[in-house]
């Protein structure tokens, strides 16, 4: 123990921690000591440097000054009364407004003898003050998070958030016109925009939506394919949001009576720019807005990233391989189907060969891949894309989706002439996707001798590996869900969520649960004998093709993802 801390009387609450045993005497003389170099709060000091329990430590607080202990766990933060109080006051004095009673606010912190700051704050907002206490360590935890919230919202955003304001934004490939940007949209709706496009992008989100209401006006993102709010502008700020996403997008301002789509082009660095895809629609009380981000560092994960089981990758691996024929990925929209597709791409693409695609619109840039964008308003649709890649010496085609009749023979006609095509259906699972193409007037010997692979696809959040943990269920539960009893005497672990400061509710990242079935000569007769997608299922099965919920009961086994999530993306 120095000398200085013998010098040192302990009154107040630090008498009560050390009374309480709480804290050791010698401890806490040494800390009062650093608190008062580091310019710290006793209760921060002990708290941060682990030295004391932070609920033990409200507690003796709450007793010593007589101020109600609170969980902020149970209060769902109010922005309208965080916006009262001066940010850089809740910041510099570590305190977090609650909630108004009148005059009276309710002001958390974790030292009730902060006395400045409840007079700074008294004097600022106009309100008087009733100090609640709470434990430092969540209390730093909301505070960070409630700032974050307000900043979103627009309140936060200062003027000297020059890099806001001098981001490169483009429309589709052309710059857009400042004098637009200027007379349609004010800076802090501008800094507002880029902000959310910015902490989507931080985030890794997949899309953001914009959304219009009577009242109220909302801002969603799609992380891990689970939507979240993130900001509640004011609804008058609505009209000018949307302006300026469409001056963004080089869309048209006065037309709001038709969906538009457009593109954004967000340039972070000399090296990194994202794109989004733009859709406007006209609801009841405005446009909404939704934007689908399309980051290149997604689509080059490599195929060992996507999650395919060893005979899955095996399957996908040698119908790449083969010089001609159909593959297709089905799935519904944001199941990844453009991820596998790219992979694959990525994999042919080399200097011998020929790679030409048709897309609504180009996703992700590829360089050494011909990349067209289809225009139906100028007549270049799927089909008229296809043939004209058949008159340029193609080795490779995609077609971004088989969306007719014209597309699919154009389509089928080349992988029987020499041709490696990959596309996208919209179906539940592979053997529906067979029966589909029928449905659609393709002729079932044209299927049978065209279509070599079905990937059918979905996308299941990840567990986090830093909070899983293991969960008793009964075995009776795990044969209905369909683990054999064989799984379950072998030791079958089952991970739930948790949840920490590292993931999302338990989740961090996704996975690919996959149905990988390779047309084999006795599907092909079951095609070619006008069998339904039962019939070309139960043949899949005899085969050893695992099926999705197959699948997804694999990557739960090993840890990957829950049970929960995978009932949520496949259906028996």
């Amino acid at each position: 123990m120095t000398a200085t801390a013998h010098n040192i009387a302990i009154s107040g609450l630090p008498r009560r921690l050390v009374h309480d045993g709480i804290v050791k005497e010698e401890t806490m003389l040494e800390a009062l000591v650093e608190c008062k170099s580091k310019k710290a709060t006793i209760v921060e000091y002990l708290v941060n440097q682990e030295l004391a329990d932070p609920q033990s430590v409200a507690v003796a607080a709450s007793h010593e000054f007589g101020v109600p202990l609170f969980n902020l766990d149970a209060l769902e933060m109010d922005l309208e009364v965080i916006r009262k109080v001066d940010q850089k006051l809740i910041s510099k004095h570590r305190v977090l407004p609650l909630m108004l009673r009148g005059k009276r606010l309710f002001l958390a912190v974790s030292d009730p003898t902060n006395l400045q700051a409840i007079d700074e704050i008294k004097f600022q907002s106009g309100f008087s003050i009733d100090p609640v206490v709470v434990e430092q360590g969540k209390l730093q935890e909301y505070i960070t998070h409630a700032l974050e919230a307000v900043d979103t919202s627009m309140s936060g955003i200062g003027e000297d958030d020059f890099d806001l304001e001098s981001l490169e934004i483009s429309g589709g490939d052309e710059e857009i016109d400042e004098l637009d940007s200027e007379t349609i949209d004010d800076a802090p709706v501008v800094r507002f925009v880029n902000k959310v496009l910015l902490d989507a992008i931080k985030k890794g989100c997949s899309d953001v939506h914009f959304e219009p209401y009577e009242k109220t006006y909302r801002v969603r993102t799609r992380l891990d394919g689970i939507l979240k709010n993130v900001a509640t502008p004011p609804i008058v700020l609505a009209p000018k949001v949307c302006a300026r996403l469409k001056v963004m997008a080089r869309l048209d301002i006065a037309e709001r009576r038709l969906p538009q789509d457009g593109r954004i082009k967000m340039k972070l660095s000399k090296t990194r720019a994202i794109d989004f895809r733009v859709n406007t629609c006209p609801t009841l009380y405005g446009e909404k807005i939704v934007l689908r981000i399309l980051d290149p560092s997604t689509s080059k994960l490599g195929i060992d990233a996507l999650g395919y089981e060893p005979e899955q990758k095996r399957l996908y691996m040698e119908a790449l391989e083969c010089p001609h024929g159909m593959i297709l990925v089905t799935g519904p929209t944001g199941s990844g189907k453009t991820v596998s597709l790219y992979t694959g791409l990525n994999i042919l693409n080399t200097e011998t060969r020929n790679i030409s695609t048709a897309e609504d619109p180009a996703e992700i840039n590829l360089p050494g891949v011909n990349q067209v964008n289809v225009n139906n308003k100028v007549g270049l649709t799927f089909a008229s894309a296809l043939k004209a890649f058949l008159r340029q010496d193609p080795d490779i085609i995609m077609v971004g989706e088989i969306r007719d009749i014209e597309t699919a023979e154009i389509g089928i006609k080349a992988a029987q002439t020499g041709h490696l095509v990959l596309s996208t259906l919209h179906t539940n699972d592979a053997p529906t996707t067979l029966t589909r193409l029928v449905d659609m007037g393709v002729k079932p010997y044209a299927i049978a001798t065209s279509v070599r692979l079905i990937i059918a696809q979905r996308l299941a959040r990840k567990l986090c590996d830093n909070c899983k943990e293991i969960l008793d269920i009964p075995a009776e539960a795990l044969l209905a869900e369909g683990y054999n009893q064989q799984e379950i005497d072998d030791g079958l672990s089952i991970y739930g969520a948790v949840g920490c400061k590292s993931c999302e509710s338990g989740y961090k990242g996704r996975a690919g649960i996959f149905q990988v079935m390779k047309v084999s000569e006795a599907t092909s007769r079951i095609i070619m004998a006008g069998g339904n997608a039962t019939d070309i299922a139960e043949q899949a099965a005899k085969e050893g093709v695992w099926d999705l919920r197959k699948s997804a009961l694999e990557k739960v086994k090993a840890g990957i993802t829950s049970l929960d999530e995978a009932n949520r993306v496949t259906v028996e």
